[in-house]
């Protein structure tokens, strides 16, 4: 459990440079990215309680999740593309 625990504080302590890239930015593809990656590194907080509580439910949510993820990165791709031309 005290494994658990530790991957859960890397996984809080690393949304902090996301947060930084969302503010600074300096680009759109900057913040798409960061915005990206800080949903996934959500999702795999969320995987992580779910095994720290034994509560399997909560994995549903994580593959939900992750296909709307993956489809809000291809939008966004898409978007910054267009911006780009």
């Amino acid at each position: 459990m005290i494994l658990l625990d530790v991957v859960l504080v890397v996984l809080a302590v690393s949304m902090l440079p996301v947060i930084w890239r969302l503010v600074v930015g300096p680009t759109d593809a900057d913040r798409a990215a960061a915005l990206d990656l800080g949903l996934f590194v959500f999702l795999a907080a969320v995987a992580v309680l779910a095994a720290r509580l034994e509560f399997p439910a909560l994995l549903d949510l994580v593959l939900t999740g992750t296909l709307v993820a993956f489809l809000a990165t291809v939008a966004l791709a898409r978007l910054v593309h267009r911006r780009s031309r």
